[in-house]
């Protein structure tokens, strides 16, 4: 049986002392306030067992991790149809690039990438009454906690700041594939990024991608067939311009956001969460994505 815990302690002992920690995203202004020096890691088990280490109870803005959590709430309403309006290829671009939406007839390369994450919210926004409460209850629910909430200082921020997220929404629109308000849309989308959780909440949360798809209380939130392919989606696309690395690297499915976090998972074996607020170049977490290089070679856990 493999210790974990002894694991993921050696583990942050080692990324903590990297001089070179990534930056972070000063872009979003209220991301830059947090120290670049902040990391936690958590890995929950197949048996429901829980690990952590440094800062793993600690709240972080999720930002691009909830993009594969609307993808599953709009999926498992839509099926597949909702492959009409978004592809699942790799786009090769960085996640907030428009240059392939014109190419492509406003139709995202992918549902991970900003664009496609819009096309996804405008289709909550279609199919809930009330999109961000409805949203957030069923991430409550997946994780079997009510205290996940939205950051409002951060949803203000992103919307203060996120001028390529307009222009994409107003192509989409141009397109036909956005159904909806812009501005409505996008209030939605800048919420979904501006959740908070601790990489314990995280991986509970990913539990599901892990379990078959269902939650720690056995719900089902995904049939096999629908947990296969979102699994696939971010194996493939979770890391926008840098997914292939991660692959190489890492060996997981797995999902970055630029609040430093990072969310991965091994079918039927187990779910990690991790928190480094320092990025690389390609936006990914620094020390984050070191940390689980470390965790699935000394496991010699990963789906290769």
């Amino acid at each position: 049986m493999i210790d974990f815990q002894t694991i993921i302690d050696q583990i942050t002992a080692e990324v903590t002392q990297e001089k070179d920690k990534g930056a972070v995203a000063s872009y979003i202004p209220e991301l830059g306030k947090i120290s670049a020096n902040k990391f936690g890691i958590y890995l929950i088990d197949d048996q429901g067992n829980g690990y952590g280490a440094g800062d793993s109870q600690e709240q972080f803005s999720i930002q691009s991790i909830s993009k594969v959590l609307s993808l599953t709430m709009a999926f498992s309403h839509l099926g597949s149809d909702l492959w009409k309006r978004v592809g699942v290829e790799p786009s090769g671009d960085p996640f907030n690039h428009l240059s392939l939406l014109e190419m492509e007839n406003g139709i995202p390369r992918n549902p991970l990438i900003n664009a496609g994450a819009i096309v996804v919210c405008d289709v909550l926004v279609s199919l809930l009454k009330d999109p961000k409460k409805e949203f957030l209850a069923y991430v409550q629910k997946m994780a079997n906690d009510s205290t996940i909430a939205y950051d409002p200082k951060v949803a203000a921020s992103e919307k203060a700041t996120g001028f390529r997220n307009y222009a994409a929404a107003n192509l989409l629109k141009s397109y036909g594939n956005i159904k909806n308000d812009v501005d409505t849309v996008l209030d939605f989308y800048f919420h979904n990024c501006a959740i908070r959780m601790s990489c314990k909440q995280l991986a509970n949360t990913f539990y599901i991608f892990m379990n078959r798809g269902k939650c720690l209380q056995n719900h089902e939130y995904l049939n096999l067939n629908q947990v296969k392919r979102v699994n696939a989606i971010m194996l493939s696309c979770g890391f926008y311009d840098e997914a292939g690395e991660f692959g190489f690297r890492v060996g997981l499915p797995g999902k970055s956001g630029v609040g430093g976090g990072i969310a991965a998972l091994l079918p039927n074996n187990f779910c990690v969460a991790s928190w480094s607020p320092g990025l690389n170049k390609k936006g990914n977490s620094k020390l984050g994505m070191l940390a689980l290089e470390k965790l699935t070679t000394q496991t010699a856990l990963s789906i290769f």
